[in-house]
Formats: structure tokens, C-alpha cells, sequence
């Protein structure tokens, strides 16, 4: 099935991969990351994983891949927040059920892009993802940090 990865609100093909990149599973991971050419090795991790468990392959890793096994489901943006705050600098992207009315939030996570299904594209076009975007940095707590700001 063919996927669509959304960035800055626009869809488009997977970059990552097209550049070499791969994603392998981190819990099959070969001991040795270093086998992989440098600034290509994604993994993807169980959205069940506490980030710690990965904070020791930083270095190794360039790209990150969390699922959303539904919709419903957001442990996915509490770990990419962590990963963050861990240090991680990569590339942070989320991979399933991740709708547009869900994209502000992702970004204020952590992620970078959004990887969907292509029917999940059919379903919500692109021009809702822009939308969507165009709300990111418009909210309650960026509007009280404009008020804070302006007063002092």
C-alpha cells in the first residue's frame, strides 16, 4: 500500500526514503548500527517504548518512525515529545491513523511529518492538511505569550 508523508502542511513522496534512507524495526535492530551508511538508518519504534530505551542510539540513528495504530491513540505524541526533550535532533515521523484536525498537535510534539495511508489521503485532501497547518502557533498558550510579551 502506498503512503503519502505530509510536510509543512503539503503532501508529497517520501524523501527519506528516496534519499537512501530505511527504517528497520528497533527491536530486531543488529547490534551494530555502525553496519549501516552514516545518516541513513531510521528505526521504528513501538509506540508502547519508553523513549529512554532509545536515548543510546541517538547518535547512530538519523529518523525516528512512531505509529498511531488509531486515531484515537496518542501515546504517539507524549513519546515524540520526549524524544525531544531527550535530545533527539533527527528526523521525528509519525506513521498510520493520524488525522488533519491531529496535525497541530503533532507539530507542537515534535514531528517533523506525518505518514499516511493513501486512502487516509483520499479521504482527508490535501487542502485540509494546509488548513490544519495554518493553525500551528495560532493557540491558547501562544496568544497568552503574545499577551505577556506585549505587556512587559
Amino acid at each position: 500500500m502506498s503512503s503519502v508523508v505530509i510536510r509543512d502542511g503539503k503532501f508529497g513522496t517520501d524523501a527519506w526514503t528516496a534519499k537512501g534512507g530505511s527504517f528497520h524495526d528497533f527491536e530486531t535492530l543488529p547490534l551494530r548500527p555502525h553496519d549501516f551508511q552514516a545518516g541513513l538508518l531510521g528505526i521504528d519504534i513501538s509506540n508502547a517504548l519508553d523513549p529512554v530505551e532509545v536515548k543510546g542510539f541517538f547518535t547512530d540513528v538519523s529518523a525516528i518512525r512512531v505509529p498511531f495504530p488509531s486515531f484515537a491513540d496518542g501515546r504517539g505524541f507524549s513519546i515524540a515529545k520526549r524524544l525531544r526533550q531527550l535530545g533527539f535532533t533527527g528526523l521525528l515521523r509519525a506513521h498510520g491513523h493520524v488525522i488533519c484536525d491531529q496535525y497541530p498537535l503533532a507539530l507542537r510534539s515534535g514531528f517533523d511529518e506525518i505518514e499516511i495511508s493513501a486512502e487516509l489521503a483520499e479521504r482527508q485532501p490535501e487542502s485540509e492538511w494546509t488548513e490544519a497547518f495554518k493553525r500551528v502557533g495560532h493557540n491558547y498558550l501562544d496568544r497568552l505569550r503574545r499577551g505577556a510579551a506585549k505587556a512587559a
